[in-house]
């Protein structure tokens, strides 16, 4: 049976990838940060599931986690490890709070890395298992390309953690270790009821509070009209287990405009099309 540990599954994408590996038979090791989610999430899995009580923060619970599922796998390799748990805090970058901008580049990017070099040896750096080595997978997002206003430190994240799953790559050639990215478009979850209803004490300022509003409307309005959780997992489980998988998976719908506003638009026009949208316009 494959194994796989999937980080962030209490919700959304995380909690879709669990269900749809479950159904194709993997042994999911699932990390959630409050005890009542894990035993929620026990009861509702089953079996197969073994929820990991950690936050990707935390280095000495990572690694303990870590144990905990070498214990289980008695020798074997882990067949997968998707880096999935990640936080966005809208903000204009002028206002910010730095202590908000460094909690996302620590959960979205260099939470990643602590859970990546805890299960590495199990994912076949340690030559001594048995098993064909792992694959990895990195859950990014279409803002890493496009970096939206008022998500830049969620972007510059993601765009981060990209940058790290290539540099990652090149340096696991040596053991067979792959590493992948994931990057959906809108998902639809209950996270846009959230944005909405706190979506006004995003930015009060007077420069940015319209622009703001105009962009969470959007937002949220693609969000509800995305992919499900479980159709990013199925492309979670092709990206886990095609014999030759791309290097980047971009699943999501995504309209003529946004494929335009990603692939081919000079940045510079880019700009004035996401100001005229937002109402950004020099005062």
């Amino acid at each position: 049976m494959k194994s796989v540990v999937v980080t962030g599954v209490s919700s959304g994408i995380g909690h879709g990838t669990v269900k749809v590996l479950l159904a194709k038979g993997w042994q999911v090791f699932g990390s959630v940060r409050r005890p009542a989610d894990a035993e929620r999430l026990k009861t509702e899995f089953g079996d197969h599931f073994t929820p990991l009580l950690f936050d990707v923060t935390d280095e000495a619970a990572v690694a303990r986690a870590a144990d905990q599922v070498q214990d289980a796998l008695s020798g074997r390799t882990l067949s997968g490890l998707v880096n999935n748990a990640g936080v966005a805090v809208p903000a204009a970058l002028a206002h910010q709070a730095i202590s908000d901008f460094r909690q996302q580049l620590d959960i979205n990017l260099t939470g990643p890395l602590i859970v990546t070099q805890a299960f590495l040896p199990h994912l076949g750096m340690n030559r001594e298992l048995r098993g064909k080595p792992g694959r990895i997978v990195n859950v990014s997002s279409i803002g890493a390309r496009l970096s939206p206003p008022f998500l830049g430190a969620y972007a510059a994240s993601k765009a981060g953690l990209e940058a790290l799953s290539d540099s990652l790559r090149r340096e696991l050639l040596p053991f067979g270790i792959d590493v992948l990215v994931v990057a959906p478009g809108s998902v639809a979850t209950p996270i846009w009821d959230k944005a909405e209803a706190g979506q006004t004490d995003w930015d009060d300022n007077e420069t940015y509070r319209q622009p703001m509003q105009n962009f969470a409307a959007s937002m949220i309005k693609d969000g509800r009209a995305g992919y499900t959780p479980e159709q990013i997992g199925l492309t979670i489980s092709q990206a886990l287990s095609r014999l030759k998988p791309a290097l980047r998976f971009a699943p999501g719908p995504e309209t003529p405009l946004m494929r335009m506003m990603t692939r081919v638009l000079p940045k510079r026009t880019l700009d004035n099309v996401i100001g005229r949208t937002l109402g950004q316009t020099r005062k």
